[in-house]
């Protein structure tokens, strides 16, 4: 792989609570570029293409050319791209109850696609915004346009329902290893509501939230070798045992641990979690 160059930049403090950051990737186009697997992550990101086309396949060789200007919305499995020239990208990672804030439709919608701004969003509001995007001198620029739009979008009162914040809060604290009959302490009332919210203000159910941010962790470890072995990770992370940490990890991932590793199509998703 060509050298990646992947940076992490904070929000101001009126959106901190809702951003998680902001991050650029530039890559100079190689002719041996490998597919590249992206993983799910919890989070819903706003991201604008500055940069050349890129596929996202949707078989083994199939695929689509992903909007310029575009969210992904909550992921349930793996999906490979491959860029057909230079990647110059600059994206807005939402956390997990994040996004809602800013649109008023259900999140669900979103789930496994990419999303033009422009259907989510005024048109030419969104259109707007994207040229104001392409062209700003340089990244603190286009941050500050990104700000400015966010804190407008931003509805007043309270989107997300307290059932919602606070399962994500327990999920986000104890990296998706807490069950969810243990958060609401087995109230099946509550549980039917909960998954109603969730499916609206997060894209995707509590429990596959969870399994997706614990998946995460698992991943940081793995790449930054913070354990010696799979069974390891499976303990720390407090998977019931090797076999429910592999059969979770294929689930989002598409290959075992052991694939993982070393894997050229990892390349890029390795570099987020270095």
């Amino acid at each position: 792989m060509p050298l990646m160059i992947y940076q992490t930049y904070s929000p101001q403090a009126k959106l901190k609570s809702l951003v998680k950051f902001y991050w650029t990737l530039e890559v100079p186009f190689d002719p041996n570029n490998q597919k590249q697997k992206i993983v799910p992550d919890g989070c819903i990101e706003m991201t604008f293409n500055l940069g050349d086309n890129i596929k996202r396949f949707v078989s083994d060789t199939e695929f689509i050319l992903n909007p310029n200007a575009m969210v992904m919305g909550q992921r349930t499995k793996s999906y490979d791209i491959l860029p057909i020239g230079d990647v110059d990208t600059i994206a807005i990672c939402f956390y997990p109850h994040g996004f809602a804030n800013f649109v008023n439709i259900p999140l669900e919608m979103l789930v496994d696609k990419e999303t033009p701004i422009a259907e989510l969003f005024d048109s030419s509001e969104a259109n707007e915004l994207e040229q104001q995007i392409f062209q700003a001198l340089d990244t603190q620029q286009r941050i500050e346009i990104i700000e400015t739009y966010l804190l407008k979008k931003l509805k007043e009162k309270t989107t997300i329902s307290n059932i919602v914040k606070s399962t994500v809060d327990i999920l986000l604290k104890t990296n998706g290893s807490t069950s969810i009959n243990n958060i609401l302490k087995d109230d099946i009332s509550k549980r039917r509501q909960l998954e109603r919210h969730f499916k609206k203000q997060i894209g995707i159910s509590p429990k596959q939230l969870g399994k997706v941010i614990r998946l995460q962790t698992t991943l940081q470890m793995m790449v930054n070798q913070k354990a010696e072995t799979l069974t390891d990770i499976a303990y720390e992370n407090e998977y019931f045992d090797q076999n429910h940490f592999i059969k979770d990890f294929k689930e989002f991932v598409g290959i075992t641990p052991k694939e993982f590793s070393g894997n050229e199509n990892m390349a890029l998703s390795t570099l987020f979690y270095k």
